[in-house]
């Protein structure tokens, strides 16, 4: 009689760890699948050339003087242009390099694009 009851206590105390660590793996899983990594980094790449002064003190090694020497030589052609300028030492540049973006300004300015060209008037 005590084997069965100590058996079915067994039992039941494997069922129950059974259901509960069930129920917390699916917890933990649906956390993980909120934004894989890979995606949410490529979206917080902040773009040195538009950025304001607040998104580029964000970054690591980066306070208010660095951000403001940052916005003060724009536009960059590449963000390796930082260390190339001497805007920031290249230790600094290995800790943000890949949060960092330069992206180009493909609009053309205005009266370039698609603008007939103004005709020569001789002054008298």
């Amino acid at each position: 009689m005590r084997q069965k009851l100590s058996l079915a206590l067994l039992v039941l105390f494997v069922s129950v760890c059974l259901a509960t660590g069930a129920a917390l793996a699916q917890g933990k899983d649906t956390g993980k699948k909120a934004g894989p990594p890979a995606a949410s980094s490529k979206a917080q790449l902040i773009d040195i050339n538009s950025a304001s002064k607040q998104e580029l003190m964000t970054l690591p090694g980066i306070g208010e003087a660095y951000a403001q020497k940052i916005i003060d030589n724009r536009p960059y052609r590449g963000k390796n242009d930082l260390v190339r300028k001497n805007l920031i030492q290249q230790t600094t540049y290995d800790k943000i390099s890949g949060q960092i973006i330069a992206k180009q300004n493909t609009a053309a300015p205005p009266g370039e694009k698609g603008a007939a060209p103004k005709p020569a008037t001789k002054k008298k």
